[in-house]
């Protein structure tokens, strides 16, 4: 099948639909959730992000050896599934990454964009710091930039230059998790943005800069330099 992901903006209608990999059920060896994670903190989003860099050229995401990776993703607004390996043998799998990219699409302007393989990473992490089997909810993927300044219209949170155009976020839930714990899950890894919406119960990951907010608050990573205010 031939590969679109190294293409901006494909009409999803040029991909024929699939019926997505069915390879087995998430993996029952998932790492505890740290105690820290659980506990009950206020305020819910620490004011400020202390650790290890994150993303894009820095530090990164470092993945413990394993002879794949798998992801369980379903679409809130199309019903569709993705529950799968993504990496194995030491690469990506371009199928699955073909899938995950229609996934993930901007289903409102029915067009599809090569989604971050970093961010994919990150899923995969963040999935091995949970106590769940339940599949990622994914609320938003891949936006246009049609689909984003529409968006930000009707709401002022909507970033200008969001990172959902760039197929590098995704807004998420996880059935029978509390958005909190999965905000906090995605905090203790440092690996880039996180916003925690509690009112309408998702969080948003990014494979950014460090930075993390609440709704529509956000505080970027404090730089190790004093700088001027302009």
């Amino acid at each position: 099948m031939r590969s679109f992901r190294k293409h901006d903006d494909i009409p999803a209608g040029f991909l024929n639909r699939r019926s997505f990999l069915k390879l087995g059920v998430l993996g029952s060896a998932l790492l505890v959730l740290p105690s820290k994670v659980l506990a009950a903190l206020e305020p819910v989003i620490s004011p400020e992000i202390i650790g290890s860099p994150g993303w894009n050229g820095e530090a990164g995401l470092v993945l413990e050896p394993s002879e794949e990776r798998r992801l369980h993703l379903y679409s809130t607004n199309t019903g569709e599934t993705f529950n799968g390996v993504y990496w194995a043998d030491g690469e990506y799998i371009s199928q699955s990454l073909d899938e995950i990219n229609y996934l993930l699409r901007d289903y409102r302007a029915n067009l599809v964009k090569e989604i971050s393989p970093d961010l994919l990473d990150l899923l995969f992490h963040l999935n091995q710091k949970l106590e769940t089997k339940n599949p990622f909810h994914v609320l938003s993927g891949y936006r246009s930039p049609k689909t984003n300044a529409a968006l930000r219209r009707r709401n002022r949170n909507v970033a200008r230059n969001s990172l959902h155009m760039e197929g590098m976020a995704v807004d998420l839930r996880v059935p029978e998790l509390h958005a909190k714990h999965l905000c906090h899950a995605a905090l203790d890894m440092q690996c880039g943005g996180v916003g925690y919406y509690a009112r309408r119960g998702f969080v948003h990951v990014d494979v950014g800069s460090v930075r993390t907010w609440q709704g529509g608050r956000r505080r970027k990573r404090r730089p190790v330099k004093a700088t001027r205010k302009t």
